[in-house]
């Protein structure tokens, strides 16, 4: 019994390990590299950032849910992006999901 419990809390650790070293804060600025619409519950989105404060596994991967206030609005920013070139950072929440992406709620436009 004492052995399982030891597993499990080993397991719990793992998976939690990097939300804790999680921060939050703006990446760099660079281009879109690239704007994944998914049929899940969120967008996804990699930028080419060197500097990403989230810690999260996954540096240059990032997403947004659907259903977060003014998600429409920074896809759409994004669109414009991925379109014109335009330079951007995104702000990272310190939330990693579970493929090591960041999640963000801002995004800068950067002329």
């Amino acid at each position: 019994m004492k052995r399982t419990l030891q597993m499990i809390f080993g397991a719990a650790c793992l998976l939690l390990s990097q939300l804790a070293h999680a921060n939050s804060g703006w990446t760099d600025v660079v281009s879109v590299a690239e704007l994944v619409p998914t049929a899940k519950h969120y967008y996804v989105l990699r930028l080419p950032v060197k500097q990403n404060p989230s810690g999260c596994e996954n540096k240059t991967w990032f997403y947004q849910n659907y259903g977060s206030f003014g998600s429409d609005k920074m896809f759409q920013t994004l669109l414009e992006g991925v379109k014109t070139g335009i330079r951007l950072r995104v702000y990272v929440t310190g939330i990693c999901n579970i493929d090591g992406y960041s999640e963000f709620s801002s995004v800068s436009v950067i002329p």
